[in-house]
């Protein structure tokens, strides 16, 4: 992925920047990220670079997110909030890809080698049903 792609503060709008500069480190945990009833769940074990990675990431799509909520707020025109919606849609994607790509390669082969690739394939399959449109 070339830097180009990033989201980054050079997507938002001038007046949108100091509201997306903040330091947004913080993670907070989802309350439904937890397995649904009847799933089993792997450990997941990946690299403290990795988490960070992913998590500085979403922090940016987070002040990304805030920064829209502003420019509605301050009446901003609709093609401007709409283009930092598609901008925001895309990190997400990009994220998502890496989540994907980190699984692939760390968790199913780990399942691969501890023989429970049946159960690992199944909870895919079911993630990537409600991912997908």
């Amino acid at each position: 992925m070339n830097g180009s792609n990033r989201l980054g503060k050079e997507s938002l709008p001038t007046s949108q920047q100091a509201e997306h500069s903040h330091n947004h480190d913080t993670d907070h945990e989802h309350p439904d990220h937890t397995p649904e009833h009847g799933e089993l769940s792997h450990p997941h074990i990946h690299s403290e670079e990795s988490l960070r990675r992913i998590v500085n990431r979403l922090s940016r799509i987070e002040g990304h997110v805030r920064g829209i909520k502003t420019m509605v707020q301050q009446s901003s025109p609709c093609p401007d909030v709409l283009l930092q919606i598609a901008a925001v849609r895309g990190a997400l994607d990009r994220v998502a890809r890496i989540v994907l790509d980190e699984h692939l390669t760390e968790c199913i082969a780990r399942a691969a080698k501890e023989g429970n690739m049946e159960v690992e394939i199944q909870q895919l399959k079911a993630a990537l049903d409600r991912f997908l449109p």
